[in-house]
């Protein structure tokens, strides 16, 4: 065989430069995938028994439902106005989705020139996954935004942003049992590993309110951080994670104490914007996605310290994990889309599109 001459290596190596900056060969496009498919393709979807992606779209107002093997949608269903907060029952079987008639007020918006909220669309919307579709909505108080479940499964404890108060819902009977007064634009809802207590976060008041369901009382409150949205418990419960978005960081809670001990910075405040934090099922990373940023950090939980990061999409909000917690989602609310990363790569395999101004995200197993 002819050895090639330098010049023809040279012209060769030219050549592979150019197609690399035309093509971006350096790392494989994340595949796309849309909403349309035929109807044996649907009816193939719908037998899948793969575990599923459920993801509420605040601007347009509906779930849509994701095949995990194929990243095809399988439906979208109506679920009201404004769906953010979304949750699995103890049991896998129900979603909670809260639902807000409260105008939609984003940067820039001058809320003056909003319309009035519409109180009759507050809920929970309660969505069966065996039917596949909303079987009722449930009160819930003024504008409910997130919320946790019980460890049994019988109540949600949900946040009243418009009126900053927390509730208790009765889930068979769908009536708020009781609501506190708590710090302004209440958010995260996070139920305590031992299912005693339940702590609140405050946008507006960087706090944390601590509620004691059974002494029907708000026992602590305690300062985090600038707009804390998020929180995620270590198993012992001795300690969480909350996110501080408008100071970049993720603040380390003493939950014995009921005090911020500590920060890990994440970035340049208002670049970065920490959202929500999610821990893996042995409590070794914590994934934190970063709105504006872009991003999806990873940080080691034996150190604290962040470890790696990948770029997702246009402002991540809300971010699950499969349930092998080998795949992560983020829900990007301007793009319209959910990102796929494989995290043994730490590399955005799919984008799936949905419906508009994606939130929330969960996978459950079929």
């Amino acid at each position: 065989m002819t050895k090639p001459t330098r010049r023809q290596a040279v012209s060769t190596l030219s050549i592979c430069l150019i197609a690399a900056i035309f093509t971006g060969c350096s790392k494989p496009a994340p595949q796309q995938s849309g909403q349309d498919s035929s109807a044996a393709e649907q009816a193939a979807l719908a037998n899948s028994t793969a575990f599923r992606l459920y993801v509420s779209n605040e601007v347009s107002g509906d779930l849509t439902v994701i095949d995990s093997a194929s990243y095809k949608v399988i439906t979208t269903v109506p679920l009201g106005k404004r769906p953010r907060g979304i949750h699995a029952s103890p049991d896998r079987q129900t979603v909670f989705i809260a639902v807000s008639g409260s105008p939609i007020a984003g940067p820039g918006v001058d809320e003056s020139t909003l319309p009035p909220p519409d109180r009759s669309a507050d809920g929970i919307a309660v969505f069966d996954v065996k039917q596949n579709k909303v079987v009722r909505t449930i009160h819930a108080g003024a504008d409910p935004e997130n919320f946790d479940v019980s460890k049994d499964g019988t109540q949600l404890f949900v946040s009243n942003e418009d009126t900053a108060e927390v509730s208790i819902v009765d889930v068979a009977s769908g009536t708020v049992l009781k609501s506190f007064k708590m710090g302004e634009q209440p958010e995260g809802v996070k139920v305590t590993p031992d299912g005693k207590l339940v702590y609140v976060t405050s946008e507006e008041d960087g706090e944390i309110s601590v509620l004691d369901p059974k002494a029907g009382k708000i026992i602590k409150t305690f300062k985090v951080g600038h707009r804390p949205r998020s929180i995620a418990f270590l198993p012992d419960g001795k300690r969480a994670y909350v996110n501080a978005e408008n100071d970049g960081d993720v603040v380390i809670v003493d939950c014995v104490k009921q005090k911020m001990i500590g920060t890990i910075p994440l970035g340049k405040p208002g670049v970065i914007k920490p959202m929500a934090v999610l821990l893996s099922p042995d409590a070794s990373r914590l994934y934190v996605s970063s709105g504006r940023g872009k991003q999806v950090f990873t940080i080691d939980t034996a150190t604290n310290k962040p470890v790696s990061s990948v770029e997702v999409g246009a402002r991540p909000w809300g971010i699950a994990l499969s349930p092998d917690a080998k795949t992560l989602y983020s829900a990007n609310g301007p793009s319209n889309d959910v990102s796929v990363v494989d995290l043994a790569s730490n590399a955005v395999t799919h984008r799936v599109k949905v419906g508009t101004g994606p939130w929330g995200v969960i996978a459950l197993d079929r």
